[in-house]
């Protein structure tokens, strides 16, 4: 008698299948029963980020772009369980389905990739960074306006590829991913999150599930990670504020000061740089201060900015971009 193996769904790019099997061995190595051979089952999906490859992503749509198709497999009953980058999830879950794991976080930080330079701020005037992230792209040219940033998307190899035959000068990708894949030794500089600030739960997995599935609230509260909620819970709430998609350059970074304390740093600006708002907090690393202190942070931004900001900035097209089209996933 056959048994219905325990569904794990997934993007296929080679990052999202590291995340996916990452997943799959924590089980393995908290449950016996999913130790057996067949009893869990890989499921790629494909989404429409994967799908739209020629494009930047602020122009085929905001969140959701690398998670409708996968909740829509949750919701249909073809997957138990899926496994997404936090930075992709929106902050609002189709009703029926929710996030109750996180994984440990990896390194927040960014990595500057560059076959010529040994910092982004070594490139010479004029030099041409790739970058898919309007977050990247507007913190580049708050501090090198004298740069050129195109548009890059593709695979963490395709980037990779396209840098190695002299189509950018440098890159920027995240380095939780370059050290999952094993592949950190490209790295040239990892920047201070402090100084470049990441992307909202840039880092960290996210496993989602159906609320009243029983059986897989069970398995992932063994392999949720307290601290790495209470982190990513502030950054999501400060985006929640912003209604934050691709079109919008935001970042935030919170981080444990001490055993007790969480500090959190929020970004807003504009996508060529010209103006950039910034907000910080400190107080205690609860889960629900942690809510509290994301939510007051973005509301103290959007007040400073004013109603027009985000909607101007959501379609601000910067002089300084052009596309340069890749294969591959963002």
């Amino acid at each position: 008698m056959s048994v219905t193996p325990f569904r794990i769904g997934t993007r296929g790019s080679p990052l999202a299948l590291a995340q996916a099997y990452e997943t799959r061995d924590n089980l393995k190595a908290a449950f016996p029963e999913l130790a057996k051979d067949g009893a869990i089952e890989i499921v790629v999906i494909k989404t429409t980020g994967d799908k739209v490859q020629d494009r930047a992503l602020m122009e085929i749509g905001g969140k959701g772009l690398f998670t409708k198709e996968i909740d829509d497999a949750m919701l249909a009953g073809d997957i138990d369980i899926a496994v997404h980058s936090m930075k992709d999830v929106p902050t609002y879950l189709p009703d029926g389905i929710h996030l109750p794991c996180m994984l440990k976080r990896e390194d927040v930080r960014d990595a500057f990739i560059s076959l010529t330079s040994k910092s982004l701020w070594d490139l010479p005037q004029g030099a041409v960074v790739g970058s898919a992230s309007l977050r990247r792209q507007s913190q580049i040219m708050a501090r090198r306006p004298d740069l050129k940033v195109v548009t890059f998307r593709g695979t963490v190899q395709t980037r990779l590829k396209k840098l190695a035959d002299g189509d950018v000068d440098a890159t920027m990708l995240a380095t939780a991913g370059l050290n999952r894949l094993g592949m950190d030794a490209h790295i040239t500089q990892s920047l201070d999150p402090e100084d470049f600030i990441p992307a909202v739960g840039q880092g960290a997995i996210g496993i989602t599930c159906m609320e009243n599935d029983e059986n897989a609230n069970r398995y992932l509260a063994a392999l949720n990670h307290v601290e790495t909620v209470i982190r990513v819970t502030a950054e999501r709430a400060f985006l929640a504020v912003l209604d934050g998609s691709c079109r919008t350059p935001i970042a935030a970074h919170a981080w444990y000061d001490t055993a007790t304390t969480l500090k959190f740093h929020g970004l807003v600006a504009k996508p060529d740089g010209s103006e950039v708002h910034e907000v910080t907090r400190t107080g205690p690393a609860t889960e629900a201060d942690a809510q509290i202190m994301g939510h007051d942070a973005g509301l103290e931004l959007k007040a400073k900015i004013g109603p027009d900001f985000l909607v101007t900035t959501a379609f601000d097209a910067s002089p300084t971009t052009a596309p340069l089209k890749t294969s591959g996933q963002d």
